[in-house]
């Protein structure tokens, strides 16, 4: 159709629903020719657009009304579209192409968007027009809600799917005493496979719901024209002065059957999302396209992209959507996608960690993974629907599939997330709320997004129930690497703090364990995540040494193991060479443990250490004791603590060398070593200006000068280079190190886990550090005191302790230097 409409004016285009789908479809519109039409939007609710996923968080006391709103007044306003809100379209005038609404008003149209989404659908028993009936649709029937929780009493919610869980899991929250009524024997039995469901309904009883599957309702009580109660067919009466009708949805067809439209289960549409008349489009809940409905996110942002572009002059029909569910309930993670209802050929992997609270299930077919279910872990939700929407060949990755990614691909259980979101490929989905893939993301951050808060406004990734913030973190890390830019933010999904809130909560209650931090705070998540349970360890192991027992469990796969794990699943070990000074003895005891231990590599690393690659895990406690044996410690080269102690000759043997580096260097790495940190840590000393130890790219530097010690703080010499910067300049070796430990305190004190030295002061500023160092006469002393004393804890070597079996946590995990398991050793679903 031609771009301009009647009188050389632009096209009209009405659309009808003022909901995610509507205004989505407008969006992309907008995105690719903003000029191409004159735009009205219908909606029967008197307000904007908002975002419905989030009603939950509303009902839960989570969020308001403000922190869900997608589209702004300013939005229509700004992009010249006339919002008619609480004005519903009652019919449509295919012939005058015109349609009119509740109110009377008439509007014309040259193309048409309906975009009707879908109603509850309200089970016909007797009692269901009674007061206190809702459904759980949109934000009238949560203010209903939120009116019966004030008063108290009983609610009941009739329907065991994501919407009724959630429901439940609000007015719970709310002060209700709450009854799930379910017909099928498992909850969400769409989504979860009856293991999961199990699980699921013991958590939710757990957290005080009455949870009754196989439930069927055949009454609902009444009494002066209110809720009274439920009845159901067996007899059971249960109590409720609010029931809550969540039992599935239904599109909204009406209006277009109304009109003449081909209508089936839903408007029928074909592959550009035009329906049975030309003029008119549909999207969203309430299509039919090939025959399917979808009542998902995704499906519907697919679409209004296929339809945007066939509205604009372009090409990219809807061939329909590959869907996957990642949900959370009650703060439960769930994950599931494709077929997992098995059947012949097909072969299930399954893991049940009960201790944890997760449970695993693939289903592979012919090599490719056809469905999946994941339940209390839902990390690798994304790579599973990735393999399942590529159908890739898993073939050689079949025993690693059910352990997950970082697994798969030789990891470990807590490997770097970076790499794992490095491996999603472009069109991986990584908002569900707002249909954002891998690809948007990297290229709004290309586009000058370097920001957590930047990508949402941009974009809309993690703009919502904010589950995906790891992955866009982690998109932004590997884009731009250091120059993220960083902000007060949330440590995790599982709460509302920032880092430097919940370390000064630490401090301020004295909180001196993991538990007593999730308590006092609110925790969302009753045990955390992989990513607040190491920041908390590491925050509680700073805060209280000496008192503070460390949370192996909580700690990266390479610091559990204290070696670095490699892609093939083998490990490297690094013992510590002091300022990278060693003596033939050590040597030998190097070479004899690279030949009985079988290391394939053998290897001087940048930090002028030896570093044996290949060793079994089952061999480590052997080598580590024979390494230990001939006077080697732990190189921590696996921990986010103290790397190397890098050094040059210096004046004892360079012509050029003005102090004695090599021997500054020994005593700050003996000094230094074994202290846990936010991240890795890395500090060199240069015997002269030509800087032969490359200080000037470590996290502390030293510069040796004629008249003493040039200090040097916040270099990187990663992937994004950053020079350090001077920070102060001292005449004597003692100087050096006391300025040494004490920048090392403020460091571990006011960093954020996971943080390194040069975002850190790029955020905080060089003459923060400078004032926090330099200004008070006696702060060095205090804080390089404060070192010196959490030292005295942390100056343990590991590998002595598991290698003399000194180490409860290794008694208590021996399974865990077992050899790779394989998946035959695991319980196959019947």
């Amino acid at each position: 159709m031609a771009a301009q409409g009647l009188n050389g004016a632009r096209e009209r285009l009405v659309v009808i629903g003022n909901g995610m789908a509507g205004c989505r479809a407008v969006e992309e519109i907008l995105a690719r020719d903003a000029t191409r039409y004159a735009i009205t939007i219908f909606g029967a609710e008197p307000r904007v657009n908002y975002n419905r996923i989030m009603l939950s968080p509303v009902l839960a006391g989570e969020k308001a009304f403000e922190d869900i709103i997608i589209n702004t007044q300013e939005w229509y306003d700004a992009n010249g579209i006339t919002l008619v809100s609480g004005d519903a379209v009652v019919s449509i005038d295919r012939a005058t192409c015109t349609v009119t609404s509740a109110s009377g008003r008439v509007e014309a149209y040259d193309r048409l968007l309906i975009a009707t989404g879908s109603e509850p659908f309200i089970i016909p028993v007797p009692g269901k027009d009674l007061e206190g009936v809702v459904a759980f649709r949109d934000l009238d029937d949560v203010d209903k809600m939120l009116a019966a929780a004030d008063k108290g009493g009983d609610a009941v919610v009739i329907g065991g799917g994501l919407l009724g869980l959630e429901a439940a899991h609000g007015l719970s929250l709310r002060g209700m005493k709450v009854t799930v009524i379910h017909l099928m024997p498992t909850l969400m039995e769409r989504q979860l496979d009856e293991a999961a469901g199990f699980l699921l309904k013991s958590e939710l009883e757990r957290r005080g719901q009455t949870i009754l599957t196989g439930a069927d309702t055949a009454e609902i009580i009444g009494e002066g024209g209110k809720v009274a109660g439920v009845r159901l067919k067996d007899g059971r009466e249960i109590a409720a002065s609010i029931v809550v009708m969540a039992v599935g949805i239904r599109p909204s067809t009406a209006l277009a059957k109304s009109a003449g439209l081909t209508v089936e289960r839903g408007i029928v549409v074909d592959d550009h999302m035009v329906t049975s008349d030309p003029a008119i489009l549909s999207v969203g809940e309430c299509v039919q396209h090939r025959g399917t409905c979808y009542g998902l996110v995704a499906p519907l942002w697919d679409m209004c992209r296929s339809l945007a572009e066939g509205a604009t002059g372009g090409e990219a029909p809807y061939s329909g959507s590959v869907t996957s569910t990642k949900l959370k309930v009650s703060g439960i993670d769930l994950f599931s996608a494709g077929d997992f209802s098995g059947g012949e050929g097909c072969e299930d992997i399954v893991m049940r960690d009960a201790a944890r609270g997760i449970y695993k299930r693939v289903v592979v077919k012919d090599n490719r993974l056809i469905g999946a279910v994941l339940y209390g872990d839902t990390a690798d939700g994304s790579w599973y629907f990735d393999l399942l929407k590529r159908e890739e060949d898993i073939s050689d990755i079949r025993e690693a599939l059910i352990f997950g990614q970082a697994f798969a691909q030789g990891g470990g259980a807590l490997a770097d997330p970076n790499a794992a979101v490095a491996a999603l490929s472009d069109d991986a989905e990584i908002c569900g709320c707002n249909g954002v893939t891998k690809g948007k993301v990297v290229d709004t951050i290309l586009g000058g997004a370097c920001s957590l808060d930047m990508v949402r406004s941009q974009c809309k990734a993690s703009a919502s129930c904010g589950s995906c913030t790891g992955l866009v973190e982690s998109l932004l890390a590997l884009t731009l690497g250091d120059e993220v830019k960083s902000g007060p933010k949330t440590m995790c999904k599982c709460t509302s703090f920032s880092h430097d809130d919940v370390r000064r909560q630490i401090v301020e209650k004295e909180l001196k364990a993991i538990p007593a931090v999730m308590q006092a705070l609110t925790w969302k998540t009753p045990d955390g995540c992989a990513s607040c349970r190491p920041a908390l360890n590491y925050y509680l192991l700073c805060a209280w040494p000496g008192e503070y027992v460390d949370d192996q469990k909580s700690r990266f796969v390479n610091e559990r193991m204290h070696a670095n794990i490699q892609k093939d699943g083998t490990y490297s070990v690094v013992p510590r060479m002091w300022g990278g000074v060693t003596t033939p003895n050590e040597l030998r005891a190097i070479a004899d443990a690279a030949d009985k231990y079988e290391a394939r590599l053998v290897k001087v690393t940048g930090g002028q250490r030896i570093d044996l690659f290949g060793i079994k895990k089952e061999d480590l406690p052997a080598i580590w004791a024979d390494l230990n044996a001939a006077g080697m410690v732990s190189g921590h080269a696996y921990g986010k603590s103290l790397r190397t102690v890098k050094t040059c000759v210096g004046s004892e043997w360079c012509r050029f060398g003005t102090q004695d580096s090599t021997g500054l260097g020994i005593k700050t790495e003996q000094m230094t070593w074994g202290s846990w940190m936010p991240h890795k840590f890395k500090i060199a000393v240069s015997g002269c200006p030509r800087n032969c130890a490359e200080a000037t790219i470590k996290d502390f530097g030293v510069i040796c000068v004629d008249s003493g010690y040039e200090l040097h703080v916040g270099g990187n010499g990663g992937i994004h280079l950053r020079g350090t910067d001077l920070l102060c300049k001292v005449e004597t070796e003692s100087q050096a190190l006391d300025m040494c430990a004490a920048f090392i305190q403020l460091y571990r004190e006011q960093a954020w886990y996971l943080e390194r030295t040069a975002p850190w002061i790029e955020r905080v500023g060089l003459d923060y550090v400078k004032a926090q160092l330099l200004d008070d006469p006696e702060a060095v002393s205090r804080l390089a005191a404060r070192f010196r004393y959490s030292q005295q804890f942390m100056q343990d070597d590991p590998w002595a302790r598991r290698a003399a079996g000194e180490d409860a946590e290794l008694h208590q995990h021996l399974a865990e230097f077992r050899p790779f398991p394989k998946p035959r050793l695991l319980e196959n679903a019947q």
